[in-house]
């Protein structure tokens, strides 16, 4: 007598197809030229999620006053960052990523890095991904914190992309990994050395900021957004909240750095307009620290995995200057994951457990 189908079915193999695996950074220009900057400003700014005002005003702040003003000022900024062999190192540590990751997961796996803005796009990397006959995808937005800018604007451009395919094989998000201990390790890696080196006065962990109104957005309920008490704990009710996740990763790195109470500040960068920003602003209190007494500072970027305008410019040149200006000594960047070994094996990771 033949055994029940069930019986028969061989629960031991593997997945037909491969599983497809899409890194999504921000994006950065073409190149360090005005029109490529400009091109990518307004596809940047013009993303409502971005700039959450009404399109027709976004389209007129945005083609008529911030891109045509901004591009030429940001160009300036962008040239000195450019490296002349290696070009943006966002896209250059996003394609060391995407051959690091591809090796380490083997052949079972196809890794494509993928860029919000500008290229390579997530339509292009989706369209290769379509014809593979993939068994799954999965998107792993490269911001450790989420927020609705950059996570949220990823999940939305794949979805606007996925939703047009007739077949489609399970997809899957990596929401955040702020607190992934591999995460919190490659940064004490990074610090470490400098702490080491010498003894620095305070610490300073400035991450990108955002409207304070994004923050109400993200609180369906009305109730929960406390801006200036979230920074306390993450609990289910604001565990998607942008500032308290920062908050939290702070506490994270302070503890594993050994780092006491007092001699740390969490603050936010990069403020654009006259609405309110999350707080409390890092130029200010860098202004504040430097007029206090504090002569030499170790700063951090938990909020950008790889070097990018914002960390090695902003933090590491203009703040320097601003500290500089106000009393201060000593200044220190420290770098961003980048390449490092830590880091891909938590990119690993994160595919296996997404």
């Amino acid at each position: 007598m033949e055994a029940p189908v069930l019986q028969q079915i061989d629960t031991t193999r593997k997945p037909l197809g491969k599983t497809g695996v899409l890194l999504v950074n921000l994006g950065t220009p073409d190149s360090p030229a005005v029109p490529d900057v400009r091109k990518y400003l307004r596809e940047f700014l013009m993303d409502g999620r971005v700039i959450d005002v009404p399109a027709p005003i976004r389209f007129a702040l945005v083609q008529g006053i911030i891109a045509p003003f901004r591009a030429p000022k940001s160009a300036k900024v962008y040239k000195e960052l450019w490296d002349e062999k290696t070009g943006s190192p966002l896209k250059y540590y996003g394609m060391r990523n995407e051959k690091q990751v591809q090796e380490a997961l083997g052949d079972e796996y196809v890794v494509r890095l993928a860029m919000r803005y500008q290229s390579p796009s997530i339509e292009a990397g989706m369209a290769e991904f379509k014809l593979l006959g993939l068994n799954s995808i999965i998107v792993i937005p490269l911001f450790p914190q989420y927020a609705s800018a950059s996570t949220g604007s990823v999940y939305e451009k794949v979805m606007d992309v996925f939703k047009t395919w007739q077949v489609m094989p399970q997809l899957k998000f990596v929401n955040r990994f702020s607190d992934h201990p591999g995460f919190i390790q490659g940064f004490v890696e990074r610090g470490r050395p400098y702490m080491e080196a010498r003894d620095y006065d305070h610490y300073l962990f400035s991450y990108h900021g955002l409207p304070e109104r994004h923050m109400r957005k993200g609180d369906p309920t009305g109730k929960v957004c406390q801006l200036n008490d979230c920074s306390l704990t993450l609990h289910p009710l604001n565990q998607h909240c942008y500032r308290a996740q920062c908050f939290d990763t702070t506490r994270r790195l302070v503890a594993e750095l050994g780092i006491p109470e007092g001699k740390y500040t969490t603050s936010f960068q990069s403020r654009l307009g006259n609405d309110p920003w999350i707080k409390p602003y890092t130029d200010d209190k860098i202004k504040e620290l430097a007029k206090s007494g504090i002569k030499s500072v170790l700063a951090f970027s938990p909020a950008f995995v790889a070097d990018c305008l914002e960390t090695t410019i902003e933090v590491g040149d203009e703040y320097r200057e601003l500290f500089e200006e106000n009393g201060g000594e000593h200044w220190q960047l420290v770098e961003s994951l980048n390449d490092s070994q830590t880091w891909v094996d938590t990119l690993v990771d994160l595919v296996k457990t997404a």
